[in-house]
């Protein structure tokens, strides 16, 4: 039966890749991460590369990696919270939610922090990637049942062979994925931390948005 469930779930995913037009190469230590945004999170995509192009990830780092769940790069939530109060006057910037149920939190899957506002808009400058881990049909139910969300056929056997936060669906805006490097990504998501979840170093990234000639080339 899972024979014939991943070849589907294969040609989705290529399908998809063939599709989006906006790809990304992180820059680190432990080496480089090219992700692909999604079309269909239009708002997030487009905040994401002016983002870059403006420099407001310039000097970021991976500042929170809680292992088997997540690596979070950006601004962190107090500094940006703090921030904000300073200046009440001012209306806060976010991005709209674009929560879908066909992009979830798969491992490698690209998403956008916020905090716990009721519209679930997300941070300007606040990305993570997702680590996750494979889960079990019976961790799944108990999901479904205390979230009240049903899982399709595709993203069950996604979170059971490939693994990844189904936790998190819903609530966060997932707005691309990995494409080559998730074992830099694994790296980053091992490196040390401490009892709450921050780096002993400092990992630092840089962002460049990929060349037409760059994406034509990543696609063959």
């Amino acid at each position: 039966m899972k024979t014939f469930i991943l070849i589907p779930l294969l040609l989705l995913v290529i399908s998809v890749a063939e599709a989006q037009t906006n790809y990304v190469q992180i820059s680190t230590a432990k080496g480089k991460i090219t992700l692909m945004l999604y079309d269909e999170t239009p708002k997030h995509r487009d905040n994401f590369l002016m983002a870059i192009k403006t420099g407001l990830f310039n000097g970021a780092g991976f500042n929170r990696v809680i292992k088997g769940f997540v690596s979070q790069a950006g601004e962190l939530d107090k500094t940006i919270l703090d921030r904000e109060k300073l200046h009440p006057e001012v209306p806060l910037q976010r991005v709209e939610a674009e929560i879908r149920p066909d992009l979830y939190h798969k491992k490698g899957a690209l998403g956008q922090g916020r905090n716990d506002n009721p519209e679930k808009k997300s941070y300007l400058d606040q990305i993570y990637l997702v680590e996750g881990k494979k889960r079990t049909a019976a961790e799944l139910d108990r999901i479904e049942t205390k979230t009240g969300r049903k899982f399709s056929a595709v993203q069950r056997e996604t979170y059971k062979t490939i693994g990844g936060s189904p936790e998190l669906d819903g609530d966060y805006t997932i707005f691309g994925e990995i494409v080559e490097g998730i074992s830099v990504a694994e790296a980053i998501n091992s490196v040390p931390t401490s009892s709450t979840d921050l780096p002993l170093s400092l990992l630092k990234f840089s962002l460049r948005i990929l060349t037409k000639a760059e994406i034509k080339k990543l696609k063959k």
